[in-house]
């Protein structure tokens, strides 16, 4: 199925894009040429190869979860700068004037 320039038109509009007449009349073979390869791709799968999202299998490292004691707050903040309400003082960055 040969896509037409009114085909192409629709799409662009669709996708907000503003295309002239002449940009509709070359767009247009390009994109059946690329609606092709896309069908010939699944003409090769075959019902003996399952769908995949992945070339070779992928599989997640993981570990069980341990509760741990955590680092004291005195300890992370003894290195800091700035220090308040056992928390790091940073300078502020957001401007209450902008806040509606």
């Amino acid at each position: 199925m040969a896509l037409t320039p009114q085909d192409v038109s629709r799409l662009a509009e669709l996708a907000r894009i503003e295309l002239t007449p002449a940009e509709l009349a070359e767009i247009a073979p390009q994109l059946d040429v690329i609606l092709e390869a896309v069908a010939s791709v699944g003409q090769v799968a075959d019902q003996d190869i399952p769908p995949s999202s992945h070339a070779v299998p992928l599989t997640n490292v993981m570990r069980d979860d341990e509760r741990r004691d955590s680092w004291p707050a005195e300890a992370m903040l003894r290195g800091a700068p700035a220090q308040g309400q056992q928390r790091f003082r940073v300078p502020r960055i957001i401007d209450d004037s902008d806040a509606g």
